[in-house]
C-alpha cells in the first residue's frame, strides 16, 4: 500500500510518500524515514528503499523543501537554504505523521549530514540511524572526491578544470566530463536506472537548492555548506548507528573512519559495512544485499 500527502511547513508544503502498513501498529516494526541527498535531489533515486516495507514496516520517502513535489522557492538565496531549515522540516514531518515516539532514520549522502544533525537534537523517539554513503565533513568529502578525480583520464580532468576556471560549468561538455566520474563513483550501472536518471533530471529542472548549497558538481563544491562538519559534535549522537558505503564510493571508506570512531567514542553501538563492487548508490547496484543489511539492522533495533 502506498499513501501520499503533504505536511504544512513554514508557509510551504513538504510532499511525502509512505509504503507499507499505515498507520503503523504499536507492536509492529517502527517506521523508517528516508532522507535523500543533494542537497537538491529528490526521493526518486531512493525508490528501491520502498522495498524495505515488504515486511510491513512503514517507509517514508519525502522531497525536501525546494525539490521535487514539495514547494519550490527559486527566488530565495543562501540565507534561506540552510542546514537548520531542513532540520526543522524533518522534525515537522515526524510530528505531522505522528511517529515521534518510535521511528528510525536512514540518511543517504547529504541526507546523512541531515540525519546526523537530526540525531544531535536528541529526539526522544529515534531508535537508530543508518548513515549511508556519507561523511562527517564536507571539506573531507571534497578532498576525497578530488583524490578520486585525479585518477580520471587526463583529457577529462583537463576539461573539468578548464570549465571550472572559466566558470562555464553549465555547458554540455562539462556535464559529459562529470559523467565519467559519476559512472565510476556515483552509480556504476550503465545505462543508469530510470530512478537515478530522474533524480538528476529534477536537479536540472530546478537547480536552486543544489547550486546554492553544493555547487555545480559533486566535486566542485562552492556552495553555502562547503564548510559543514560534525566531527566535533559526533559524541552527541546517542542512538545505535549503522554506517554503509561502497568500495568505489565518492564518499570513500576512508571518510567513514572518523564518522564511526566519533560516534562509537560516546559508547554508542556502531556497525560499519563496506559493500564490495559498489559506489555511491549500492541500493541500485546490489539491492538485495543492501536491503538485507538494513532490514537486519532495523529489526534488531525495533
Amino acid at each position: 500500500m502506498t499513501t501520499e500527502g503533504y505536511a504544512d511547513f513554514e508557509g510551504s508544503q513538504t510532499w511525502y510518500r509512505i509504503d507499507g502498513e499505515w498507520p503503523p501498529s504499536a507492536d509492529g516494526p517502527a517506521p523508517l524515514v528516508v532522507l535523500h541527498g543533494g542537497p537538491g535531489a529528490t526521493h526518486d533515486y531512493l525508490l528501491p528503499l520502498a522495498e524495505l516495507a515488504r515486511g510491513g514496516r512503514a517507509v517514508v520517502l519525502y522531497d525536501q523543501a525546494g525539490n521535487g513535489n514539495s514547494t519550490h522557492h527559486p527566488d530565495r538565496g543562501g540565507d534561506y537554504w540552510t542546514v537548520e531549515l531542513f532540520v526543522r522540516e524533518l522534525a515537522n514531518l515526524v510530528q505531522h505523521l505522528g511517529i515521534g515516539d518510535r521511528y528510525h532514520v536512514l540518511g543517504q549522502s547529504w541526507g546523512g549530514f541531515l540525519a546526523q544533525e537530526h540525531a544531535l537534537t536528541s529526539p526522544p523517539g529515534l531508535r537508530s540511524l543508518v548513515l549511508s554513503n556519507t561523511a562527517a565533513s564536507f571539506p573531507d568529502f571534497v578532498a576525497e572526491a578530488n583524490r578520486l578525480r585525479a585518477d580520471l583520464p587526463p583529457d577529462v580532468e583537463a576539461t573539468l578544470r578548464r570549465h571550472e576556471a572559466d566558470e562555464t560549468t553549465d555547458t554540455a561538455e562539462y556535464a559529459e566530463a562529470c559523467m565519467v566520474f559519476y559512472l565510476r563513483h556515483v552509480c556504476r550501472l550503465d545505462p543508469w536506472p530510470d530512478g537515478v536518471a530522474a533524480g538528476f533530471a529534477k536537479i536540472d529542472e530546478d537547480p536552486t537548492v543544489y547550486h546554492t548549497m553544493n555547487g555545480p558538481s559533486e566535486f566542485h563544491v562552492i556552495g553555502t555548506i562547503r564548510d559543514w562538519e560534525s566531527h566535533s559534535r559526533l559524541g552527541g549522537i546517542a542512538v545505535p548507528t549503522l554506517v554503509l558505503s561502497g568500495e568505489f564510493d565518492e564518499a570513500t571508506p576512508a571518510l567513514q573512519v572518523p564518522l564511526v570512531d566519533g560516534i562509537r567514542g560516546n559508547g554508542v553501538e556502531v556497525e560499519q559495512v563496506v559493500l564490495d563492487g559498489c559506489s555511491h548508490l549500492p541500493f541500485w547496484e546490489q539491492p538485495e544485499r543492501y536491503r538485507s543489511l538494513v532490514e537486519d539492522w532495523l529489526g534488531r533495533r525495533d
